[in-house]
């Protein structure tokens, strides 16, 4: 049986449909494009090209794949948060007619043909065709338990590609090289109250994380690399919307409410809050290249 793609920090949904959207919505237009310079330097490694056949798991709002389709590169992505999906689509899928022009009268561009976006479970290969590359960008390694699942939806990934494809997995750098850490501490504290005995947390980021999923799911590692991605938003409204569309404050949220813990991130934001207004958070993320 396929496995389900499993996003182990958003287990607290938001209490409405239109809240999710809005999440999403900061999701894409704020927060989203702090990554990019893991995906640039994850495609310059692996040369993602024309030629590449990309399976992404948990894609988002999908800018991971715009950045790989923009290189040549035919992509799919999976994911079990509708409301980024839908996104995800918009920005990969626009509506075409016959003749390839969108609601819009333009045509669409022929980077955005080579994507496919699946709901839920892991897909087949595309067109019979195994892939070359699967990623996993979301950051695993801030909070307890945000690595499980992720084995097994890599063997299946593993299962629809080609023999030697190169799987990616991503995790946050070490905390004293993410100003972030500190910020997210705010979720922590929150939510203990709320917390059963036991029940995990955030906690220190493990050296050997990516490692450790990457031996559960038989994947034999073939390199790493640290890329620097700051966190920059233009005040710090931007940074709590941005920050909280994560899901890594939800159990915080569930614990206290939106507006304290809206509140207690602002204050959290004041040392990196700028003369000009703007925040900006330093931060160090590391990925593992294996071999399937």
């Amino acid at each position: 049986m396929t496995p389900t793609l499993v996003r182990n920090h958003r287990d607290v949904e938001p209490s409405a449909p239109a809240e999710a959207g809005v999440r999403a919505r900061d999701w894409a237009e704020i927060q989203e494009r702090m990554l990019a310079p893991l995906y640039e330097a994850v495609y310059d490694r692996l040369e993602v090209g024309a030629a590449t056949r990309v399976l992404s798991l948990g894609c988002g709002s999908g800018l991971a794949m715009l950045v790989a389709a923009a290189r040549g590169a035919h992509v799919t992505g999976v994911d079990t948060d509708r409301e980024r999906l839908a996104l995800a689509r918009a920005r990969l899928l626009p509506e075409a007619g016959r003749d390839g022009a969108g609601r819009d009268g333009r045509r669409a561009h022929p980077a955005r043909s080579r994507a496919r976006l699946l709901d839920g479970g892991l897909p087949g290969a595309a067109d019979g065709a195994a892939y070359d590359l699967v990623t996993a960008f979301e950051p695993i390694g801030c909070a307890a338990g945000d690595s499980a699942g992720l084995a097994p939806a890599l063997e299946s990934a593993v299962a629809v590609s080609r023999r030697g494809a190169a799987v990616v997995l991503t995790g946050w750098g070490p905390p004293e090289r993410c100003a972030t850490s500190e910020v997210l501490g705010v979720a922590n504290r929150l939510a203990e109250a709320a917390r059963e005995p036991g029940a995990g947390g955030r906690r220190p980021v493990l050296r050997d994380e990516l490692e450790d999923v990457a031996a559960r799911a038989g994947l034999k590692p073939d390199g790493s690399g640290r890329v620097s991605c700051p966190f920059g938003y233009a005040d710090t409204g931007s940074a709590v919307r941005g920050l909280l569309s994560t899901g890594l404050f939800d159990a915080a949220v569930h614990a206290t409410d939106r507006c304290q813990v809206e509140k207690e991130v602002a204050e959290a934001l004041h040392p990196y809050r700028r003369r000009d207004g703007t925040v900006w958070m330093p931060n160090v993320f590391r990925y593992l290249v294996c071999t399937a």
